[in-house]
């Protein structure tokens, strides 16, 4: 079982951030840990879960909540957490300071995803992140030097600043920084955003993620996703493996439906118990397994696929098979693939 558990606090708003976040009621932090906690004791209790393969505590930003306030979250998942279990916290490098990393490691948390985006001041203030390049080169430096050996960044690239140079060096001052793990994304302008409509903030330039790619050291086992050890938790959700979502806005997916706490912070607090269930068809079923498996390593079932189809796309060189599976040699086509096998 996989568990995500939603920190929605946030000190400021990223110009293109459409996450259920907020940052205001700060105060409130407190008493949303209780409700998460009332929720996770809830749904923990509502199922046959021996032990967790990953957690992963991501947001808004967990590093605006001081450690202390987690510790009811890790005493009762003390039962399932084992010595193989990846937990993941993401951080912001401006509030990630090395005390706190100190704190969330001597909790159990033994992977840290840094939001930096960018090691170019310009490009950090036009997406309206709140740290600087320095911030961040000190942040991941700082999470080493605490002992954390599984550390990933994420960057975001495809932005009308971004050229090959930018990219260039984005990637070369990463990679020889003490991470593992990079997580790439290009730009979407996500309606509800200041960037949405914003057309002219976005290079349109499909050949950046190429780019990238080929610059990228590690394994590229998911379309946004390299790694010198791919991250469980990820590759959980591209088997399509169930997974409890804890916390205000928050999904999970069990026994084929979805789950949905409120988004509303203050909806939560009143009842953290309330979902909205989505019950998945087998027809919908069938074709997350093939978008999902398509646009990773995970691969798909031959049995899911027409098989005149991916024949077609296997004498195209579009597809390779190994076994009972069909996979993808080119992530950045597996929407196309998908809907043309679907």
């Amino acid at each position: 079982m996989l568990l995500y558990l939603h920190i929605p606090f946030c000190d400021s708003k990223c110009h293109y951030c459409a996450f259920n976040s907020f940052t205001s009621n700060h105060h409130l932090k407190k008493r949303y840990i209780q409700a998460l906690c009332k929720q996770l004791r809830h749904d923990l209790e509502h199922t046959d879960t021996r032990w967790l393969h990953s957690l992963y505590i991501g947001g808004g930003t967990p590093s605006t909540i001081d450690p202390r306030l987690y510790e009811p979250i890790f005493k009762l998942l003390v039962p399932l957490i084992t010595p193989h279990t990846e937990i993941t916290m993401e951080a912001n490098p401006n509030s990630a300071k090395a005390e706190w990393l100190q704190g969330v490691k001597a909790l159990g948390v033994n992977r840290i995803s840094f939001g930096v985006q960018s090691f170019d001041d310009t490009k950090l203030s036009f997406l309206g992140r709140a740290h600087s390049a320095r911030e961040a080169i000190q942040a991941i430096e700082n999470a080493a030097r605490v002992g954390f050996e599984r550390i990933n960044i994420d960057l975001i690239y495809d932005t009308a600043l971004d050229t090959k140079e930018l990219l260039r060096s984005d990637i070369q001052l990463a990679i020889n920084l003490p991470i593992d793990h990079i997580s790439t994304y290009a730009l979407i302008l996500e309606e509800g955003t200041p960037f949405a409509n914003k057309r002219e903030y976005k290079k349109d330039d499909e050949d950046l993620g190429y780019f990238i790619k080929d610059l990228i050291p590690f394994e590229h086992y998911e379309v946004s996703n390299f790694g010198q050890t791919p991250s469980r938790h990820n590759l959980g959700y591209w088997r399509l493996e169930e997974y409890l979502g804890v916390g205000c806005g928050a999904v999970g997916y069990k026994d084929g439906q979805r789950s949905y706490p409120p988004q509303d912070l203050k909806t939560y607090l009143q009842n953290p118990l309330k979902k909205e269930i989505e019950l998945l068809s087998p027809h919908d079923l069938r074709l997350e397994k093939i978008f999902l498996g398509l646009r990773s390593c995970v691969g798909v079932p031959k049995s899911l696929v027409d098989p005149q189809k991916a024949q077609i796309l296997l004498e195209e060189h579009r597809l390779y098979e190994r076994g009972e599976r069909l996979y993808n040699p080119n992530y950045f086509l597996a929407d196309e693939l998908a809907l043309f096998l679907s």
